[in-house]
């Protein structure tokens, strides 16, 4: 197969992943926008625990979509390499977060897959890293607690 239908392959893949991540990082702040003063008032001093883990619990959600997205690709097109939905769960897995172990490796025809699969790891683990601490940033703000 051509190089240049891998290459697209992989970057439609890192395109859908980044489009998920970017909905559910506007959802996630739209939703704060909507219910910081809630959480405030229901939860007293602990409110920015509970918003925090909602925001982490958001965008672990979505590093799931992605990696199972990338999983059911990867299943699709290599079944004798990966063997069953567990195997390519794990192999996505370790990939996306860049351990990659090596003890299950994709045939030639579509090894460059993997390095697509870790370069869209990094970025998004990049990504959610640093939304995580801009909304904590903000949340520990003085200025920026929603009034009662």
């Amino acid at each position: 197969m051509l190089l240049a239908v891998k290459l697209i392959v992989g970057a439609s893949m890192i395109g859908l992943t980044v489009i998920l991540h970017a909905i559910v990082c506007d959802l996630v702040l739209r939703f704060l926008n909507r219910h910081s003063k809630l959480f405030f008032r229901s939860f007293g001093q602990f409110w920015a625990i509970l918003t925090l883990s909602v925001c982490v619990f958001a965008i672990g959600s979505a590093i799931m979509a992605d990696i199972w997205m990338w999983t059911l690709l990867l299943y699709y097109l290599e079944p004798e390499a990966l063997g069953d939905i567990e195997t390519a769960l794990y192999f996505t897995t370790s990939t996306f977060t860049t351990v990659g172990y090596g003890d299950i490796v994709l045939t030639d025809e579509w090894r460059i897959l993997s390095g697509t699969t870790s370069i869209n790891g990094m970025l998004l683990f990049g990504w959610s890293t640093a939304f995580i601490f801009e909304i904590m940033a903000k949340l520990y703000q003085d200025k920026n607690l929603p009034k009662s």
